[in-house]
């Protein structure tokens, strides 16, 4: 671009000339992001804009740069040097390679860096199986968990006793390889994890030979869980500490325990209540009875009213499983199934039938001779009135 035709950069970045540094990078943000020839392809110019605005950015955002140009104009430029990195003073936008890496930088990507300080560990997940008794009113559990923790030999720092890990000679303790391009917008850096190292900074030129130099080794660990009354299917219980060892002396991370309930052939489970299904004859149900019903505290006896119709309910309270958040327990819910006799003797069938009769109901079989024959049977047992 001719000097002769440059723009005021304080024009080019739409700031006035009072303008503060964090306003003069606010403006310089927007007009990059705006401008950048990897989001305005189709835009023939919009390289040339790119390069225009850096090229304000780098002056406006140095003091003594901006002082000779506020001084001198575009004169200032070739008096105190121009040249350099364009990017310099951008939050560290040099460290980024090529349009690529800035796009992200803009547009949501960004370069991820190894951390090199403590990192905790991972959390680990354990599923434990209950009955629902266990379930309903808790229990304790010794678990068997595998996992990774600090190496007793070498306390976690991968070396052999008595030895210590080094400076990494590629990177020099960096953990990153820096390469710098020299484009028309300027000049990038490229960074990039060194392979030496894999960005660890150091390495160990004579690992511990119980770990191999990882610091960790695999190990399976005792760990008492006392699970509260009420879990159900899918409760997690939380227990810090007991995960993954951390690297670089961080801390352990935790484990959860999830809770899978195996089913109970005698009960169904709705929240805290229990509900279960017993059968008795249309003979129990007409005339009642007491029948044994089983409870998760034992047989429990029962009344059942006469009269009692079929799918009716008989609650008993306090005998569901423990509230998981909250006093008491829930309810068992007793369901009557009323089973009908297959079959009938003929002694049965003639009772069954002369019933019918006497409630006036017409089943089969029945005969206008059989039900005379009943009606003969009522007067004489009534003295023949």
């Amino acid at each position: 671009m001719d000097r002769l035709a440059k723009r005021d950069y304080y024009e080019v970045l739409g700031v006035p000339r009072n303008a503060t540094e964090a306003e003069i990078k606010k403006a310089f943000r927007a007009l990059a992001r705006k401008y950048h020839p990897d989001a305005n392809k189709d835009d023939p110019d919009a390289a040339e804009k790119f390069k225009e605005i850096n090229e304000a950015y780098q002056v406006l955002s140095d003091p003594e740069k901006r002082a000779r140009y506020d001084q001198f104009g575009h004169m200032g430029e070739q008096m105190g040097g121009a040249g350099g990195n364009p990017f310099e003073g951008f939050g560290g936008f040099g460290d980024f390679g090529g349009f690529g890496d800035i796009f992200e930088m803009f547009f949501g990507g960004g370069r991820q860096q190894r951390p090199r300080g403590p990192v905790r560990g991972a959390d680990l997940e354990y599923t434990l199986e209950l009955t629902l008794a266990e379930a309903a009113f808790g229990c304790t559990k010794e678990l068997r968990v595998p996992r990774t923790e600090e190496c007793d030999t070498c306390h976690g720092s991968g070396a052999r006793p008595g030895t210590q890990p080094v400076t990494c000679p590629k990177c020099r303790g960096t953990g990153q390889i820096q390469m710098t391009q020299h484009t028309v917008f300027g000049r990038f850096v490229n960074v990039t994890t060194c392979d030496r190292c894999r960005g660890e900074g150091r390495i160990i030129e004579s690992p511990c030979p119980t770990c191999r130099g990882r610091g960790r080794v695999q190990k399976t660990q005792r760990v008492e869980v006392k699970v509260p009354g009420g879990v159900d299917t899918g409760t997690r219980l939380r227990m810090p500490g007991y995960g993954e060892a951390g690297e670089r002396g961080g801390p352990p991370g935790d484990l959860f325990i999830v809770m899978r309930v195996r089913p109970d052939r005698r009960f169904r489970r709705e929240g805290d209540d229990l509900f279960t299904n017993t059968e008795i004859s249309f003979i129990q149900a007409a005339l009642g009875t007491e029948i044994e019903v089983p409870t998760l505290d034992g047989p429990e006896t029962i009344k059942i009213p006469e009269g009692t119709q079929p799918g009716e309910t008989i609650r008993l309270r306090g005998k569901g499983t423990s509230r998981l958040r909250g006093s008491g327990r829930g309810d068992l819910h007793v369901v009557i199934n009323v089973k009908t006799p297959g079959r009938l003797s003929e002694r049965e069938r003639e009772l069954l039938m002369e019933l019918a009769a006497l409630r006036g109901e017409k089943v089969a079989g029945m005969t206008e001779q059989k039900e005379k024959g009943f009606f003969e049977k009522m007067k004489d047992a009534l003295g023949g009135r």
